[in-house]
């Protein structure tokens, strides 16, 4: 059984007040909150056996590589990667896209190439694609949305050609929660000889990935959405196109042997690794995968999608409200966004912290898609595995709380 009360347990900040009131923290699509086990870790690194990795033959060093590379071989198991050696860590799921766009992209794009994306992107998975389209010749493509919030996936036979080199999209929309079917959508990209790249910020920490299944080339997410330490990303692909990139930056470490005028470079995942990399947040991560682990990921989404049920039909109980995304659960993960009709985002969360509730409002690095949904922002609430629906109900108590404040103060106007 998910014992939600253990696991809330473990993460000591739900245990504070914000404004004198319980913390309601439903944010999660933004960052997650750390369990005891990982700050734990943090705190053990720093006490006992900080040292640089790789190169050092102390037995502190010795004690830090083996717990740093443990972690590769824990992220390749936890995503089903075929080898460790595909697993390229990065400061997070940004740095992994521009990683790959910069090191693959600008030697294998040429005028003339098409990237195929969608307009529910996240700015960190469009941006990058821009500058490289740009500095290649290549042009961009996107995959419509639906009204329902929906991939158009009919267009595909339509947009993806013999010039399409790449596709790169989200597995789970940050803003509308829609969970799209990459293995179709990889199958139909390598029929043209294109790539697939996955941007799976939002559902690495949500659902079983499994990355041979869904038969991508390239993975990206990010430690601090699923309870690990910031500053900690993930970049997976397939060894063959890893050994065929040069590096994205250069430096110590990535190298086999330096001349002045030329230098060869490190095997991979090291050879994408300049530098003293994050090690502490790194073995850090190692026990936030642990966690999620022990937890099960196919309970944790059970639960999420319990809650996400829960949440859909409070929110729809409440007059006003305008919900954006799928209805059906199958198709959609845990973040919902709304809005309250005359009421702008940004007051919303306003209001709702003031009643101690942590939602995010704005426009989700999502601006083309906020110009499809014809709104300048949403409010969004986000679950995970540590979240009640008691949590929810709180929500809804501060939105009508919301709602109250702001008809109280157009009518002290009038």
């Amino acid at each position: 059984m998910f014992d939600v009360k253990r696991i809330r347990a473990d993460f000591p900040i739900l245990n504070r007040k914000v404004h004198d009131k319980p913390l309601v923290y439903l944010d999660n699509a933004a960052t997650t909150q750390k369990p005891r086990q990982v700050i734990d870790a943090l705190v053990n690194y720093y006490s006992r056996y900080n040292a640089n990795i790789h190169r050092g033959i102390h037995a502190l060093a010795e004690e830090a590589t083996m717990a740093y590379e443990h972690v590769r071989e824990e992220t390749a198991q936890f995503i089903h990667a075929p080898s460790s050696r595909s697993i390229v860590f990065t400061r997070n799921t940004t740095e992994s896209i521009n990683l790959f766009a910069n090191a693959w992209g600008r030697s294998n794009l040429k005028p003339g190439d098409q990237i195929l994306l969608s307009e529910m992107e996240h700015h960190s998975n469009l941006v990058p694609w821009q500058l490289i389209a740009k500095a290649t010749g290549a042009t961009l493509a996107f995959v419509p949305v639906t009204d329902e919030g929906r991939l158009e996936l009919g267009a595909l036979d339509r947009l993806l050609t013999p010039r399409t080199k790449l596709v790169a999209i989200t597995h789970m929309s940050n803003v509308l929660g829609t969970i799209n079917p990459i293995a179709d959508i990889a199958q139909a990209a390598h029929r043209v000889g294109a790539l697939m790249l996955v941007d799976g910020a939002q559902s690495v920490p949500h659902l079983p990935v499994d990355v041979q299944r869904l038969d991508c080339d390239v993975l990206a997410f990010s430690s601090h959405k699923m309870l690990g330490p910031t500053g900690v990303g993930v970049l997976y692909a397939r060894e063959e196109l890893l050994e065929s990139m040069d590096p994205f930056l250069g430096g110590g470490e990535m190298i086999s042997d330096v001349q002045l005028t030329a230098s060869t470079w490190n095997e991979i995942p090291w050879k994408f690794e300049a530098g003293t990399p994050n090690i502490a947040d790194v073995i850090a991560f190692g026990e936030a995968l642990a966690y999620l682990h022990r937890a099960g990921m196919s309970a944790i989404n059970a639960h999420e999608r319990e809650l996400t049920g829960y949440l859909l039909k409070r929110l729809s109980e409440v007059d006003g409200v305008t919900l954006y995304g799928p209805r059906q659960l199958s198709e959609r993960g845990g973040a919902v966004s709304f809005n309250l009709n005359g009421l702008h985002p940004h007051d919303v969360g306003t209001v709702l912290d003031a009643e101690g509730v942590a939602v995010r409002a704005g426009h989700h690095c999502a601006k083309p898609l906020m110009r499809h949904l014809e709104v300048a922002a949403t409010v969004r609430a986000s679950v995970y595995l540590y979240n009640t629906t008691e949590e929810i109900d709180r929500l809804i108590e501060a939105i009508r709380a919301t709602q109250a404040f702001f008809a109280r103060s157009a009518h002290a106007k009038v």
